[in-house]
């Protein structure tokens, strides 16, 4: 239990105690204790404990390296040299105190906690110049973007802690869509400058980043930029996530909020013990790219009583994408998602759709979903390859979802053949041949799931050659659905003691699938005629 720092008021002629948890720096690390053996009993697959960062007392102040907490006075040398000087020490805690701290990109190294007290607000510089341009990997390629305002590469034993907040001055490098906005907010956004797309639906912060847009035809990646002078031109469009940790080791945020990331917010990449424990993350809903949490091609992650607000997916588990996830070849693996709160975001808990190097041994379980445009988003596309296997998600709550509480979309970015109808302009996909950049879902178990309020409850998308396979559904209610559940290119679907409730029936629809099981019914081959039934 934490330890407690005791106060009283005198007011008046009463005497009013309170009492203020101690900031805590690290989760208990004992191997034995309560905490570990509530969290790792009987998880649907072997698992051991992630371990946590442990740091010596040596502590320094960022004001002992010239730091101002005013607002104006830029601080990033001060605090890049308090992290170095714990660094060289075998390790510590640099602690950023009361204030508002002005500051361009920070960078973690091993053995230190960067520990934040309460009051302590940190805004990143909206200065474009402050970021450099480095070599990474977003949105599962390898590309340019610029420096995250948070970074760590091949450290060990690292930390954000404490009570702190994080302002990412994402508003300075985000593209606006119209449809964002109210037309008050979009006339108030074009005088405030900028640049319009030439449809004009997409506001742009400079003519850089529309420039970098207008070279992105893969996603945010830009193409056919070759020349240092070309990429600095583009700069603005580079726009980073804000933390950004990447193959590194024992990794702990716990109990600060993140605000206003420039893209993605929080970004692990092949690291390995990761813990995010109590964090809150607030991005505006029409951020663009604005994730909560990006998970990729780690291993032993527990993601716990966090609440994320975010502009895309809020807690989303990725490997890379195409080719280059193919080759990099890190599952994301054996993670651990409990007792989440999602108030806002494309999908509460998302896999894909960047999941080239696969994702294997999840278990989610007690989380909030409040509004997000899906609740459970599985998504992937041909050329992708990969695996998406051993996801076990239980007791999740919802409310207000307006498309489904539980989506598996293999044609993401398109339209699965059975879809089409005459008016689309996009061709009738035939039937492809397996190969290594054909994604697979299969080994998913889905129980106790309630959701109030939605729109189609439930759509299962798979490829014709690749159905999705092996999923279990079960005690699942999804009350006020504007319509029932949808389920093509499926095998092995098993469905029990589900109640849907929509005004529009039928309640279930089915079209080539076969062997799902219904209620201990077995239907063994549905073809594409399909077959209609109620809950």
């Amino acid at each position: 239990m934490p330890a407690f720092v005791g106060f009283s008021l005198l007011i008046g002629s009463t005497n009013i105690s309170a009492q203020i948890p101690k900031p805590i720096d690290i989760i208990d690390n004992s191997t034995n204790s309560p905490l570990k053996q509530l969290i790792y009993a009987d998880l649907p697959f072997e698992m051991q404990a992630v371990k946590q960062p442990f740091f010596p007392k040596y502590a320094v102040n960022i004001l002992s390296f010239g730091a101002k907490g005013d607002g104006i006075t830029l601080n990033t040398q001060a605090i890049n040299n308090a992290i170095k000087d714990v660094n060289s020490k075998g390790g510590g805690k640099v602690v950023i105190p009361e204030g508002l701290w002005l500051t361009g990109p920070i960078e973690l190294l091993s053995n230190v906690n960067l520990y934040t007290e309460q009051n302590a607000l940190i805004i990143f510089s909206n200065d474009f110049s402050t970021y450099p341009i480095i070599q990474t990997s977003f949105e599962g390629l390898e590309t340019r973007r610029c420096q995250s305002p948070i970074s760590a590469r091949n450290a060990e034993n690292i930390a954000i802690t404490g009570y702190g907040s994080f302002d990412g001055s994402g508003d300075a490098w985000r593209p606006v869509k119209k449809d964002k906005l109210t037309t008050a907010q979009w006339d108030k956004l074009i005088k405030s400058g900028g640049v319009l797309d030439g449809d004009k639906k997409i506001w742009y912060p400079t003519a850089g980043s529309l420039k970098g847009a207008l070279a992105c035809k893969n996603f945010n990646n830009p193409e056919g930029i070759e020349t240092d002078e070309e990429w600095n031109e583009i700069k603005p469009w580079l726009r980073p996530v804000m933390i950004s940790i990447v193959q590194s080791k024992k990794v702990l945020l716990q109990g600060i909020t993140f605000k206003n990331s420039p893209s993605w917010c929080i970004h692990p990449l092949s690291c390995e013990e990761i813990t995010i424990d109590n964090v809150k993350v607030f991005n505006p809903w029409y951020s663009q790219n604005g994730d909560a949490l990006d998970l990729e091609s780690c291993k032993n992650a527990l993601i716990k009583n966090c609440i994320f607000d975010a502009g895309d997916d809020a807690i989303c588990i990725k490997s890379g994408k195409d080719e280059d996830g193919r080759k990099r070849g890190e599952p994301c693996q054996n993670v651990l998602v409990l007792n989440n709160t999602v108030l806002h975001g494309h999908g509460g808990f998302v896999v894909g759709s960047e999941m080239s190097g696969g994702v294997k041994n999840v278990f989610v379980s007690n989380c909030t979903f409040m509004g997000t445009d899906v609740g459970l988003r599985f998504k992937s596309t041909r050329g992708r390859g990969g695996v998406v296997e051993n996801i076990f998600i239980e007791n999740i709550n919802m409310i207000n979802i307006p498309n489904e509480p539980l989506l598996f979309d293999l044609f993401y970015g398109g339209k699965a053949p059975d879809e089409l109808t005459d008016d689309d302009k996009q061709e009738k996909i035939d039937l492809m041949p397996v190969s290594i950049e054909t994604p697979a879902f299969r080994n998913i178990h889905i129980s106790n799931i309630y959701c109030k309020g939605a729109g189609r409850a439930m759509f299962f998308n798979g490829l014709p050659e690749m159905p999705i396979q092996d999923v279990t559904v079960k005690d699942i209610i999804i009350s006020d659905a504007a319509e029932g559940a949808v389920i093509s290119q499926a095998e092995g679907v098993t469905m029990n003691n589900i109640k849907i409730i929509t005004p529009k029936g039928p309640t279930l629809q089915v079209k080539n699938t076969k062997n799902l099981s219904v209620d201990g019914t077995l239907y063994k081959n549905i073809d594409s005629k399909g077959k209609t039934m109620e809950f």
